[in-house]
């Protein structure tokens, strides 16, 4: 029989209903959910206390929406095997996918997701092969007379910013999110939920809220479904409490987004009456934690200790990454930190010119001492230097093209050393571009000259800079890790000190309104 599920939202002042079966239980159930963790390691012991402390009066249940292999130093140096053995101690009970989960391929994905002890839900992650999911589009969770379905939905977006994670080393494509039949798949992954019974389904969702260029996102989701009851939703980081949206019948639906780095812990309540509420609780408020989880951080921190200590030099400045503002200063203008890193690039390789993606720089060193660390966070990522051939015209075009979005989250914007050239923002145009000489100084780049290009195999790979050198020859494959590269150049060249050096940025990147 078919009863109302009434919603009661803590930050929004109406009620609103949407239908589910509900039976009489005994206890109310509690859902923890959060998104884009990025490593901070430390909530983990918290997340899990609060979940212990809840047990005594509720039945809990703890998912994840994804992101949280990557993002910092634990993810880093040990490509997400830190993570997952907190993880694994927590004890999740479901978790999808999110984007940075495939930053070190599928098959390294599978083997640790393999360790976690939880479902894993993916309702789009095909094998083109077989056509078939690689991970249970959904699951069903019995907790007293309950059933709760999680249907898991990942971006599909990730197959451009992550290209390198779903080709084979022919280029060929093995793996897809399926962008055409996103909304679909997840359809059927309700149907079937409810078909086997399930009193609600709720969608465990890395999409968030800004439509991509494959016009998917998590409202849209809603508003092309039914029988979705909530939608625990990630990806944008942002706070969002409970958005009310209205699905395919018109009926409502709620989202919510937890923020990122453990800031909130999302709590979902289903009272025996089957009423439900949503409310945020931040994580500096938690004041409890779980031993188990707490020994297993404190073991990997200890060994993250041993590998970033190690002083690399000095810097008496900021090396900027972000803004006064704190948004992504390298994602729309030259950085000092942009400068050096490109210019660690260029004497790593001998390559005429370098480029890197605004995106691969993270997390802003503070001024002071210049651990191994400080580069792991400033550079978390597990891309390698190579370096293609380029047409001077292709050059052009890829910083016409990364260029052309003028924002505070443009990933794609380039950071670069060997080259410099004008940004005409109202028109969307590149002028000026020139490339430094052997003896000091520029001249006007040939549009028909190759030129030796360092960049990261991540931009090589189709997934920064638009795709533009996707196809560009490979002169060099390196094994270098793009951090790694950074630290030899200040330890080697600069001897530890980068003086004033790196004080301002080099003027190579000009931006006129």
């Amino acid at each position: 029989m078919k009863r109302t599920l009434a919603i009661v939202l803590t930050f929004c002042i109406s009620f609103l209903t949407c239908n589910s079966l509900v039976a009489q239980k005994s206890r109310s159930l509690v859902i923890l959910y959060e998104n884009d963790v990025h490593c901070a390691i430390d909530g983990y012991a918290k997340v899990a206390g609060l979940r212990d402390a809840i047990r005594d009066t509720a039945d809990v249940l703890l998912v994840s929406s994804g992101d949280f292999l990557q993002g910092s130093i634990a993810g880093a140096i040990s490509k997400g095997q830190y993570i997952v053995d907190i993880m694994k101690a927590v004890r999740y009970d479901v978790i999808t996918l999110g984007n940075h989960e495939f930053d070190y391929k599928v098959p390294r994905l599978k083997e640790l997701m393999s360790q976690l002890r939880c479902r894993v839900v993916s309702a789009n992650l095909l094998d083109i092969a077989s056509d078939s999911p690689l991970f249970a589009p959904y699951i069903i969770k019995k907790v007293g007379n309950r059933k709760v379905a999680f249907v898991g939905v990942t971006a599909p977006s990730t197959m451009n910013t992550e290209r390198f994670a779903f080709i084979n080393d022919d280029g060929k494509l093995i793996y897809t999110l399926s962008p055409e039949r996103t909304y679909e798949l997840v359809q059927i992954a309700v149907d079937k939920a409810h078909a086997e019974g399930a009193d609600y389904v709720i969608v465990l969702s890395h999409l968030g809220e800004e439509k991509t260029d494959e016009n998917i996102d998590s409202h849209g989701l809603v508003a092309n479904t039914r029988g979705i009851d909530l939608v625990f939703d990630a990806h944008t980081h942002n706070l969002r409490p409970a958005d009310t949206l209205l699905n395919i019948d018109g009926k409502q639906v709620v989202v919510s987004q937890t923020g990122s780095e453990f800031a909130n812990i999302g709590k979902c309540l289903i009272r025996t009456d089957g009423t439900v509420s949503l409310s945020m609780i931040p994580m500096a408020d938690i004041k409890l934690s779980n031993a188990k989880v707490t020994a297993a951080t404190e073991q990997v921190q200890r060994e993250m200790e041993q590998v970033t200590s190690r002083v690399v030099g000095r810097c008496d400045y900021v090396l900027r990454v972000l803004d006064d503002a704190d948004e992504y200063l390298v994602r729309y203008a030259e950085t000092n930190a942009g400068d050096l890193v490109t210019d660690a690039y260029r004497a790593a390789t001998g390559a005429d010119i370098a480029l890197t993606n605004g995106g691969g720089l993270r997390n802003q060193p503070k001024a002071g001492k210049l651990t191994y660390g400080d580069f792991i966070r400033l550079l978390p990522y597990d891309n390698l230097l190579t370096v293609v051939e380029a047409k001077g015209s292709t050059i052009v075009e890829l910083l016409r093209k990364t260029t052309a979005k003028m924002s505070y989250d443009n990933g794609d914007f380039p950071q670069v050393s060997g080259i410099r050239y004008t940004i005409h923002t109202g028109v969307h145009s590149i002028t000026d571009v020139e490339v430094l000489q052997p003896d000091g100084k520029y001249a006007s780049i040939d549009p028909n000259r190759l030129y030796k290009v360092v960049t990261i195999d991540y931009c090589v790979g189709g997934g920064g800079f638009g795709g533009v050198l996707k196809d560009s020859k490979v002169l060099r494959q390196t094994n270098i890790n793009y951090r790694d590269a950074v630290v030899d150049y200040v330890e080697n060249n600069l001897k530890g000190d980068l003086g004033i050096i790196y004080l301002k940025p080099q003027g190579r990147i000009k931006v006129v309104e």
